[in-house]
């Protein structure tokens, strides 16, 4: 089974940055987009930014474009979210998908694992 095991999160105060990881094992990492995403309590799971397969495409949501920045490292099997001026409206868990193929898909149908989420926490 594909693993993916995020990491990074924690309490900070607005203003502030994170920079949370995502390490996969199971199949090729370099032939797969992936993803990550967010969802606070009572509200639905909502797209924040994605990588293509090689990361020569990526997408970010309009809510976090320009403070928060998405990469990959294909030999360590690893993903990156850098998160900067952080607002207490990014308080959520936070996950890391992998897609069934190499597209920046925005759509959390168009991935078929997930890892467990961690907790980013912002405090004003």
């Amino acid at each position: 089974q594909v693993q993916l095991v995020e990491s990074g999160g924690g309490m900070v105060q607005a203003g502030d940055s994170l920079r949370l990881s995502c390490a996969a094992s199971g199949r090729t990492f370099s032939n797969y987009a992936m993803g990550w995403f967010r969802q606070a309590p009572g509200k639905e799971r909502e797209f924040v930014a994605c990588i293509s397969a090689i990361g020569s495409l990526t997408g970010q949501a309009d809510s976090v474009k320009g403070r928060f920045t998405i990469s990959r490292d294909n030999a360590k099997n690893t993903v990156y979210l850098q998160m900067n001026s952080l607002k207490p409206e990014d308080t959520a868990v936070y996950y890391c998908a992998a897609a069934g193929g190499g597209m920046c898909y925005t759509s959390p149908n168009e991935y078929n694992y997930w890892g467990q989420g961690t907790q980013v926490t912002v405090s004003s």
